[in-house]
């Protein structure tokens, strides 16, 4: 969609032959056209700018993710019905039901009037578009598919939804669950385990009544130690994490996590065999296709390993050997590429493999979701039970010495 332009609104202030001030509103393509009209109408340009929505600016608001995937769904019917760019993003301003949405659309619209790509004004708003959204509508504009781009990104949006709201149903339960046991081994901590403290002085304590022992005293006298441990694990957390090396290293351990990692890596996959099939099938070359839709991965890991990859394909290698050698391509995955590879099939069958491996990750979802809740329970009754076991041993311990 690069280079598609509709009439921008431009406010003016002239002067008429006779010295008279006039202003106002017109439409134009450019600052330049509105001059050249002015001058028509026999108008002295004083001052000509665009015309911006003041209360866009002031706008403070969060932007809901499904309501983005409409927007992205909209613009799409709109751009394949043969709507131009400026004129589909003012009629989605209009029709928009989210207010910050809609002063985020007007912004985007502003900066396409002005010369800027879709990709380039969306890359301005990372509060609505992620970096992830801004790179696979890059590689939608560049290779002429940004309908089809935008289409996606509305099916992915709408999956990741459905997604969320079915893992806040399933966690209701458990999160319930969860504070109850918290509450209970809070006041445990609180309350019951002082009581003991002068009844097991002198004794010999086993490891988990000492434990017991330490956390109590760390909640009820050192709570400013605790305090302050929290606040600099969070500072230290955000500021590696805003490092390049710190980002590498936690994409690297999520990557590890049983069954979380191999969900984000497969997620991952997807996307990019999706981009790299849609823009090869358009006629991109398969290093620009590669360079652009490497971004679409959404996973830094990814990113390097498709970036290696796209550096032997130009020095002549196939694609499927840089891939099995990263390790993070499943060997069936590999497979198929290589096999597409040599029947000169790959972007037929690069978007089969996204097709395939969604449904088998919407699976896995499906079974990670209904891990949760005995895991969670699991956990709650372990930590309860070490409380017990640590009150009451040396209570039998007492009880036999008695004897």
């Amino acid at each position: 969609m690069r280079g598609i332009r509709a009439m921008a609104t431009y406010e003016y202030t002239a002067k008429t032959a006779g010295g008279k001030s006039v202003s106002g509103v017109m439409e134009g393509d450019s600052e330049a056209a509105v001059l050249r009209t002015l001058d028509e109408r026999d108008l002295y340009p004083v001052l000509v700018e665009a015309k911006t929505d003041a209360p866009a600016s002031r706008w403070r608001g969060k932007v809901k993710m499904r309501h983005v995937g409409v927007m992205y769904a909209q613009l799409a019917d709109l751009l394949r019905a043969g709507v131009p760019l400026l004129r589909a993003l003012e009629t989605l301003a209009r029709a928009s039901i989210s207010g910050p949405l809609k002063q985020v659309i007007l912004r985007v619209r502003e900066d396409v009037s002005a010369g800027k790509t879709l990709a380039e004004a969306m890359a301005g708003h990372p509060q609505a578009f992620t970096t992830l959204h801004v790179a696979m509508v890059r590689a939608g504009e560049q290779a002429g598919f940004l309908e089809e781009v935008l289409t996606n990104l509305a099916e992915f949006l709408d999956r990741v939804d459905d997604l969320r709201s079915k893992i806040r149903g399933a966690m209701v339960y458990p999160l319930l669950l969860t504070l109850i046991g918290l509450a209970a081994m809070m006041f445990i901590l609180v309350f019951l385990v002082p009581q003991f403290k002068p009844i097991f002085s002198g004794m010999r304590l086993a490891m988990p009544t000492r434990v017991l022992f330490a956390l109590s005293d760390l909640l009820l006298v050192r709570w400013p130690l605790l305090v302050g441990l929290i606040v600099l694990g969070v500072l230290g957390a955000r500021g590696f994490l805003a490092s390049q090396f710190g980002r590498l290293t936690w994409d690297r351990w999520r990557l590890k996590i049983p069954v979380v990692g191999r969900t984000l890596r497969l997620l991952g996959i997807t996307r990019f065999c999706r981009i790299l099939g849609t823009m090869l099938n358009n006629g991109v070359p398969i290093i620009q296709a590669m360079t652009i839709s490497k971004d679409a991965a959404g996973h830094s890991v990814l990113t390097e390993c498709i970036e290696q990859a796209t550096e032997n394909v130009r020095a002549g290698e196939p694609l499927a050997d840089p891939l099995k050698a990263s390790g993070l391509f499943p060997p069936e995955i590999v497979e198929m590429i290589a096999v597409a590879e040599e029947s000169n099939q790959l972007e037929k069958v690069l978007v089969e493999i996204a097709n395939t491996v969604e449904r088998r990750t919407n699976r896995q979802v499906d079974l990670a979701v209904r891990l949760i809740e005995p895991l969670i329970l699991v956990l709650i009754a372990g930590a309860i039970g070490f409380m017990a076991v640590g009150l009451y041993y040396p209570i039998f311990n007492m009880a036999k010495t008695m004897r």
